[in-house]
């Protein structure tokens, strides 16, 4: 186990750092225009990654079994800020998602995964097989699931409300449920989260423009066609660290959610692919530390947090590439 844990610090630390390269690279142009100062957003990012280190330092720690102790309350925390972000977080391009805390912002979202991800682990390790009984999987577990990921649908924010479903949903799944029940769970949630996407313009014109870019061909949007001219123009190798031209304005969110295509454009395909095997490298480790975990809590708690960090990446990715509508997970 030791040795796979060393093996998903060093790649984590390996990718913050390039991280920071790229952040930098992309957001400076934006920065200096918008706030006169070319290290503005990435100060602001070295501030969060900073905040990061020390919270993953103090969560090593904590042995893993205080959760247990504790996951009933960290899931009513979270609902009830999920709740004040639902009515009092300002609205920013159409949603709700982000509070003010003074010094830094942050989607609650992104804890409200991590809080269900020990809570649900709790809960499926404690109903044992009972799990593979249709009633309790809805009634005891999916119940958790349908309350925090509603709450992050009506900000609305579709996409991280399936990402926190499908991860839900494959811990069930590991923890022995039926596939025939998780299945048919899965295709409720995903006909619920179009519903609900349709109800907000903003994320239902997102959502008929990719499904014309599909029937009718041409580009999704402007947004992707950047990004797509970024991931071209970087060819094998890449233009170099620093010399992206999409990030001069021409790609927005180009150190945000479209990041990638930076990373594309910079470090090529080859330097494209080995980001993506660095969190792969991430999930299969995270995979056999669960494996090597003493309990079930602990088993369900690696892999749902592995899961959860190749499942964003995946969306990002896709987003970045067109396979996925744009959808503002970070």
């Amino acid at each position: 186990m030791k040795k796979s844990a060393y093996i998903i610090i060093f790649v984590s630390v390996s990718l913050c750092v390039l991280g920071l390269a790229f952040v930098m690279s992309a957001s400076s142009t934006y920065s200096n225009i918008k706030f006169e100062n070319l290290f503005h957003l990435f100060n602001s990012h070295i501030f969060r990654v900073a905040l990061g280190l020390f919270f993953l330092i103090v969560f090593a720690i904590i042995p893993y079994d205080t959760y247990k102790h504790i996951s009933k309350g960290l899931i009513f925390f979270i609902t009830v800020v999920l709740i004040y972000t639902l009515f009092y977080a300002p609205s920013i391009k159409g949603s709700g998602r982000w509070i003010n805390l003074g010094l830094m912002s942050f989607q609650p979202a992104d804890l409200g995964k991590l809080f269900l991800i020990i809570h649900l682990a709790v809960l499926i390790e404690r109903k044992g097989d009972s799990i593979q009984n249709l009633k309790v999987l809805i009634l005891h577990l999916f119940f958790w699931v349908i309350i925090i990921s509603g709450l992050i649908f009506f900000q609305p924010n579709i996409s991280n409300g399936l990402i926190l479903i499908f991860i839900s949903l494959s811990m069930f799944f590991v923890g022995g449920a039926k596939l025939k029940h998780i299945l048919a769970t899965s295709l409720g949630s995903v006909l619920g989260a179009i519903s609900i996407a349709m109800i907000f313009e903003h994320s239902r014109n997102r959502m008929l423009t990719f499904v014309k870019s599909i029937l009718y061909g041409g580009g999704i949007n402007d947004q992707v066609n950047q990004a797509l001219l970024a991931l071209g123009s970087g060819g094998l190798f890449g233009q170099g660290i620093g010399n992206s031209k999409q990030s001069n304005l021409f790609l927005p969110e180009s150190y945000g959610d479209f990041i990638f295509a930076i990373i594309g454009e910079e470090l090529g395909f080859i330097g494209s692919v080995s980001i993506i095997v660095g969190y792969f490298t991430i999930f299969i480790a995270g995979i056999l530390v669960a494996k090597k975990a003493r309990d079930t809590f602990g088993q369900l708690l690696a892999f749902g947090i592995s899961f959860s960090i190749i499942l964003n990446a995946f969306i990002t990715i896709a987003v970045t590439t067109g396979i996925f509508p744009t959808t503002g997970v970070p």
